[in-house]
Parts: C-alpha cells; structure tokens; sequence
C-alpha cells in the first residue's frame, strides 16, 4: 500500500549542521592505509552523506567527489578482511549509490571493482563450503552483514542479481542452514564457535546461535527472501526461508508489550528448550525486535503469507510504543540507535499492510533529531 515516508521536518536541518561539519576529508593514518575505505568510520561512509546531498539538490557532486576521492586514493582492499563495509564491496557500495539512476557516472570505476566482489564472493562462497563439509561451525565473518557473505550477497543483489556469484551465495546460505551434529548435539548451521564478540568465553561454552540481523540469522533471512521476491531463487531457498521462520517462531517469547526475541542462544538454553534472556533488550537494528521484525516481514512477503506478515509488522509496532524498550536506546547511530530504528521502520512501512507504522516515523524522527543535536562528532564515521 502507498504510505507517506517523506522526510519529516527537522532531519533536514541536521543533515545540514553534520555535513559542514564534514566538509573536508583528512588524510588517513599512515599505519591503516585502508581506513578510509571504511563505511562505519572512514571516508566511504561519510561519502554517503554528501552523495545522497548531491542527488537530493542539497549539495554538490564537487562536495561528494572530495570524499569520493578520499575513499579510492589507495588501492581497494580485496584481501580476506573485506566485507560490505570495508574495502573493494564497500567502495562499490559508495559508487553504486553515486551512480544513481545514471548508468554513465562511475562506470568504468565500477565495471572494474565489480570484478573483484564477485572474485571475493566466489572465493569466500568456496571457503565456506569447504568448512561446512568438515563439519566444523562457522564464525560471524563468514556469513554476517558486516564482513561475512550475507552482506556480499546483498551488495551483488544490486550490482549482479543475475551472475554465478550472486548463485554462489545464495547457495551457500541454503547450506548454511542445514543443520549439523557437533559432539552428539543436533545444532543449527548458523550455530557459531565464539561468544557474541567473537571470543571463547566460558559463559557460552560450545557457542551460541544469534537471532539478530547484523550477525545472526535474520541476515541471511532478509538477503534470501529479498532475492526471492526479485525471482533470483536457487535449489532449496524457499523450504530455507521456512525452516528459518520456524525456528524464529519457537523461540518467540510473549510479554506484555508484545511478542520479542532472544538476542542469541547459548547451548544450555538450546538444551532446557527455553531462553535465559528475561525480557526485550534494546530495540534495534542490529539486535532486538525492529531488525528481527522487519526480517520476518521480507520472509513472509517472499512466502506470500499475509498472516505472517501481519505478525511481524504487529510486533514492530508494539514494540515503538513500549517506553521501556524505547528508554534503553542512548544514541542517535545507527547501529544501535535512533537512525538504525528510523530506516528500519520507514522501510518496513514501505511495505506494511496498514499505516500504522508510518504514522510512527514523525516521532522517532523527532527522537533522531534530539540525541543527534546533543551528540558532537567525535572523529570520521
């Protein structure tokens, strides 16, 4: 249905005092050469900003092309610790964006990066599979939005839906959810060898299995049904897309305010069949009910399950009217902030049933614009 999204009053301005704050680049430091190449805190990220100013006639492509440049001035990083943001995918992210709706801008820049993405998700894609028929568990790098290929995946979606790396990962993602048997314990695949910071930690012995959008199964989730409602499908995506919503359903929990997810699961959770997470943490992107919410809302809509959908967007909307869950967001990033909240939401609304949650976004604008207006910039990114 058509919602109204536009850009509520008062984010504008914002965006104005941020991006003469970061008018000019500074030269990288010389020990990280790769810096800039960065979307959460160097050059490519920022670029972002000036880019989205310049299509929006708010800004000029001179202003973009300063951190655009910036971002290129050393060779794009295509070793092992890429990912979509950082090196060779996030600088075709940047040029992606800035070129738009226009075909001709940055195209040579990116008929030449292209290149070396699809060589990484092929390279990483062969990798992956090889680790899975040893039978050993994955880490985040493998298969999070951040570094792994979940975020590759959703880079070449827009660059390359239809090339044999774009097949790879989504292949490797049907794999990934196949569950395995480690030390007589039936585990999903996505289960991980570390602890949420990818540390061995004794509170979490044996791993832990993350429901969350940045580096547990919901990514994959979104990236999967997102292909699937673009007709790029391979063997075995729609019965994954159903085992995933599965296991999200048994771990739902009902409180007061809602329906919410545990962050993660540790292997005694996994074995008492209940989760040790009392209530709802903070309500974010990265972790917590918007980011899970709007991955189980791209699954039903890849499914064409109305009800489904109605569910998730339902949970979304309990959960921005909740002020406790809301109290716990202390920043304005993001991550783990109001921007993060913002973009989930005005995307989900994009794709609601009902208006109601895009009868939300003039608040939670409201709230971005408050804690961003207290928040100097502390440094790039």
């Amino acid at each position: 249905m058509a919602t109204s999204t536009s850009t509520p009053p008062g984010i504008a301005q914002t965006v104005d005092l941020y991006a003469e704050r970061l008018a000019l680049p500074e030269p990288p430091p010389e020990s990280e050469p790769w810096a800039p190449q960065s979307l959460t805190k160097g050059s490519a990220g920022i670029a972002l900003l000036h880019i989205e100013r310049a299509h929006a006639g708010l800004g000029t492509w001179q202003q973009a092309d300063r951190w655009i440049r910036s971002a290129v001035a050393a060779p794009a990083n295509i070793t092992d610790n890429t990912g979509l943001y950082l090196g060779a995918p996030a600088i075709t992210f940047m040029l992606d964006a800035a070129a738009g709706s226009d075909p001709s801008r940055y195209r040579g820049a990116l008929a030449a990066i292209d290149g070396h993405v699809a060589a990484i998700a092929h390279h990483r894609a062969d990798a992956a599979m090889e680790r899975i028929a040893a039978g050993r568990l994955p880490g985040f790098r493998e298969y999070d939005v951040f570094f792994g290929l979940t975020g590759i995946g959703a880079l070449l979606l827009r660059r390359a839906p239809q090339g044999s790396a774009m097949e790879r990962v989504l292949a490797y993602l049907v794999a990934l959810s196949k569950p395995h048997r480690i030390d007589g314990q039936t585990l999903p695949g996505w289960w991980v060898n570390h602890d949420p910071h990818r540390r061995a930690s004794p509170a979490y012995p044996g791993g832990h299995s993350n429901l969350g959008l940045a580096h547990g199964i919901a990514g994959p989730l979104s990236l999967l049904s997102r292909a699937m409602r673009r007709g790029v499908v391979v063997d075995g995506q729609h019965d994954t897309i159903i085992n995933v919503c599965a296991w999200l359903d048994a771990w739902q929990q009902d409180g007061e305010a809602g329906p919410w997810w545990p962050e993660w699961i540790t292997l005694p959770d996994l074995r008492q069949g209940r989760t040790s997470q009392p209530g709802p943490a903070r309500p974010s992107w990265c972790y917590g009910t918007p980011g899970l919410a709007r991955a189980g809302q791209l699954a039903a809509l890849a499914l064409g399950d109305g009800r489904r959908q109605q569910k998730y967007e339902q949970a979304l909307f309990q959960c921005l009217n909740d002020p406790v869950q809301l109290g716990r967001i202390k920043d304005g990033g993001l991550c783990h902030g109001w921007a993060g909240v913002y973009q989930t939401v005005w995307r989900a609304a994009h794709d609601a049933i009902t208006p109601v949650l895009a009868d939300q976004l003039q608040c939670l604008a409201d709230n971005l614009v408050r804690f961003a207006d207290f928040e100097p910039v502390a440094g790039p990114g």
